[in-house]
């Protein structure tokens, strides 16, 4: 019920009635077969729509239910590597990424360091990388590799349209071919490739954030 003895009026067209008693804006609510709904409880005086109540309700229902499914839709997963992971864990890993990708979820790939390993960062770096072009049907990164403590990551997000999953060709086992880790193979391969100066690894990572 509402307690204030003016409000605003909205009529049920839209149209702006201006400031009146709120016993006369209940008897025009009731006229028109509608309802009297205070939608800006804070203004002054609060502001009141004439409407109808049930599908006013339907409507913020159903603008909830929808704001709810976009949260699910990007519900935020984590997959966490190695330096050191073998070339079956890395499939395995890289394989659940991808689920969680085309199930519309974001995701965010950890690599680990591990005593010395923090001073050869760059094969956490190279690991990410070469996981997010492996995971390139699925999703795209979001977020550029970033070092927070003993801990490099990046974030990916799944594509809007993923196209038909392409022949693999063996490209799984040549990721690896040079060894029983992917330390090994990235190693044997030598420093990554020249990336393209649209996607530079490093210069567009955001500032640190605190650990």
């Amino acid at each position: 019920m509402i307690r204030i003895r003016e409000v605003r009026i909205i009529d049920d067209e839209g149209q702006q009635l201006g400031v009146m008693p709120t016993s006369e804006a209940l008897a025009l609510a009731q006229e028109k077969g509608l309802d009297l709904v205070e939608v800006a409880p804070t203004a002054v005086p609060p502001v009141c729509r004439i409407l109808d109540y049930g599908q006013y309700k339907y409507e913020l229902q159903k603008r909830e239910r929808e704001q709810k499914k976009k949260q699910k839709s990007q519900t935020f997963k984590e997959v966490r590597l190695a330096v050191k992971i073998d070339v079956h864990d890395l499939r395995t890993k890289a394989r659940r990424a991808a689920e969680f990708l085309d199930k519309g979820d974001r995701v965010k790939v950890t690599v680990r360091f591990r005593g010395r390993e923090i001073s050869h960062a760059n094969l956490g770096r190279d690991l990410l990388i070469r996981t997010a072009e492996e995971l390139s049907e699925h999703g795209i990164i979001e977020r550029q590799p970033l070092l927070e403590g003993r801990s490099m990551y990046i974030v990916m997000a799944p594509v809007e349209k993923r196209p038909e999953k392409k022949n693999e060709n063996g490209e799984a086992d040549a990721s690896a071919a040079a060894g029983d880790t992917i330390g090994d193979a990235i190693a044997a391969k030598g420093p990554a490739p020249a990336r393209e100066p649209t996607a530079p690894a490093s210069s567009e990572a955001p500032a640190q954030q605190g650990s």
